[in-house]
């Protein structure tokens, strides 16, 4: 009978050690009190440990981050019409979902939707997020015509464009 057992189990007693409890935590935390009986900060919908991890803080300068950009687009005055309001569209549509990550996290949504997988639907966002900023941010930069507002929206470093070079070879695109 031994024989059949699985690896690591093994003689009397062990017949009641199949469930194996553990505690997940996200966002780089220690796991606030996954050990201790009797511990608070792991009961609840809500985690209160989250936001004063690093991972809570980075979504939160990201958010803060974007809506600079998009405020500084938005009060500027505009040329080409498409152009920015790709940029405002693809910002505004990265903040929403960095606060839907944040809440998820916030409010241990992950540990209800398991059939999600949270790192890698993460994971994802972060990478087509950032290509269509990155895009985004190259459009407007080049449609700016050394306007301030537009310039410090889209970023400065795709923006470092001579104003006699633009008058000599005209717009980009």
């Amino acid at each position: 009978m031994q024989g059949r057992l699985p690896a690591g189990r093994g003689g009397a007693g062990s017949q009641g050690a199949g469930l194996v409890r553990t505690t997940c935590s996200s966002g780089g935390g220690s796991g606030a009190g996954a050990g201790q009986p009797g511990a608070r900060p792991s009961e609840g919908p809500l985690d209160p440990v989250y936001p004063r991890t690093y991972g809570a803080l980075l979504k939160v300068a990201q958010m803060v981050t974007l809506l600079i950009a998009f405020i500084c687009v938005r009060s500027s005055v505009w040329t080409r019409y498409s152009a920015y309001s790709y940029f405002e569209v693809v910002t505004i549509c990265n903040l929403i979902m960095i606060l839907v990550f944040y809440l998820v996290h916030l409010f241990r949504l992950y540990r209800v939707l398991t059939c999600i997988s949270w790192p890698l639907s993460e994971l994802l966002h972060y990478l087509i997020g950032t290509l269509l900023l990155l895009i985004a941010s190259i459009v407007a930069a080049s449609k700016s015509y050394s306007q301030s507002g537009l310039v410090a929206g889209a970023d400065k470093a795709w923006a470092m464009r001579e104003p006699e070079e633009i008058k000599r070879h005209g717009p980009c695109l």
